[in-house]
């Protein structure tokens, strides 16, 4: 959430950024608006609270002439009621404001691209590491063939989007996230393993509601969702807390997560792509102001260490005003190259949030002058599971139709190849 001072002391600025991604103008025009009347009234109630105090004052001169005493009273009596009702209206309107501003994005940095959408994004680095290999069988013609996974039969269960991991596959699965959590765990992050249903003011806190409620699974009567990701969870940890952060909180979890994929109808309707439910290691960084901007770009680095062991050729993009995501000021997505479609394809996001979800989720610590401040959040998917399974299986395919497994997972695995049947 924004700062509503920052709002009213920079209404251009915030403007020309709410324009650069594509924010409804009227909507914060609205808000300006609504919140000019609430200081008219904010302001009139103050003077009618100033003048009660020099009513009050005069009860001694006229303690002795009742009639007056009785004039002042009716007066007294006419002022609290209009300051009454005026405060009343000041109070509706900052709860109209509170809702709108829950609707605003944060905003970008400087640095980040202009642009309408994913087509003005800027690649700022490619590492083809290892081959670059490029065919046209798909990972889960492979996958199946190899016993690896079972579609129709999960589409059977659960439809459409969804897959049943089998054999080698669910055991490539179970190395990766092991692996993934142990490589974080080296870098000083601490492992959790989180609920998978949370309530909506969590959600609200990172920034899923309202705005993308469609894009969620709710529990029938009830105030729990399913997670769509662990950054609601490890974010959350300190909600509504003043924490100790004489050293940044880092966080790392493997969750299932879940989403309706609102929006997506007839965008990858085949394979592991693009899943209701799917597997993703986390990172979270809760910091100060201070050491936001240091530890973002760490931990992006650690996002990409995950590729450059598992020997993935991908790119690095930073995202442009139109396309980042609702509580980001700076997104750079990772992009392993998937062989099959001759295409790169985003297997994690690292955003930095400023103390856009901090205010939200009301998270906040102590600055060295022992005042309390808000915290600063940022979190990255490091990474999709599902997403490294599919690039795996396309990049390690040996000529024989074997999987060789990536010097990394050996010890996970206990094997170098999974063989074809």
């Amino acid at each position: 959430m924004l700062n509503i001072k920052y709002i009213l002391e920079n209404k251009e600025l915030v403007r020309d950024k709410l324009i650069s991604r594509n924010f409804d103008i009227t909507v914060f025009d609205n808000f300006l608006s609504l919140a000019q009347e609430r200081g008219k009234l904010m302001s009139s109630a103050q003077e009618q609270k100033s003048k009660l105090t020099k009513l009050s004052k005069q009860f001694g001169i006229y303690k002795n002439d009742l009639e007056k005493l009785s004039l002042l009273k009716k007066e007294i009596e006419k002022v609290k009621s209009l300051e009454t009702q005026l405060t009343n209206q000041a109070n509706e309107l900052n709860f109209k404001l509170d809702e709108i501003l829950a609707t605003i994005p944060n905003l970008p940095l400087d640095e980040i691209p202009f642009g309408k959408d994913e087509n003005d994004n800027k690649v700022i680095n490619v590492y083809e590491i290892g081959t670059k290999k490029d065919f046209e069988k798909p990972h889960y013609e492979i996958a199946s063939e190899l016993n690896m996974i079972d579609i129709p039969r999960a589409v059977k269960q659960s439809g459409s989007r969804f897959v049943i991991y089998k054999n080698e596959g669910s055991k490539l699965v179970r190395a990766l996230i092991n692996f993934m959590l142990d490589l974080h765990k080296q870098k000083g992050y601490d492992e959790f393993l989180t609920p998978y249903l949370v309530r909506s003011e969590m959600l609200f806190g990172t920034g899923q509601l309202p705005k993308f409620k469609e894009d969620m699974f709710k529990v029938e009567n009830s105030d729990l969702y399913l997670i769509p990701t662990a950054e609601i969870t490890l974010t959350n940890y300190y909600n509504n807390e003043i924490v100790n952060l004489d050293k940044p909180f880092k966080a790392c979890a493997y969750t299932e997560c879940f989403r309706s994929e609102v929006g997506s109808s007839g965008k990858d309707t085949k394979g592991i792509i693009r899943q209701h439910q799917f597997k993703k290691v986390e990172i979270v960084k809760v910091t100060t102001k201070d050491d936001a901007i240091k530890e973002f770009n760490l931990m992006l680095e650690d996002a990409k260490n995950v590729l450059f062991k598992l020997e993935i050729p991908f790119r690095e993009v930073l995202l442009s005003t139109g396309d980042m995501g609702f509580s980001s000021r700076k997104t750079i997505d990772l992009e392993l190259w998937l062989p099959s479609e001759s295409k790169y394809r985003e297997v994690s996001s690292v955003s930095y949030m400023g103390d856009f979800q901090a205010r939200r989720a009301k998270i906040r610590y102590k600055n060295q002058d022992q005042k309390t401040e808000y915290a600063h959040t940022m979190n990255g998917s490091a990474l999709a599971v599902d997403r490294l399974v599919a690039a795996i299986i396309e990049q390690y395919l040996d000529t024989d139709g074997n999987l060789v497994i990536p010097k990394v997972l050996v010890p996970y695995m206990g094997m170098d190849k999974i063989y074809k049947k």
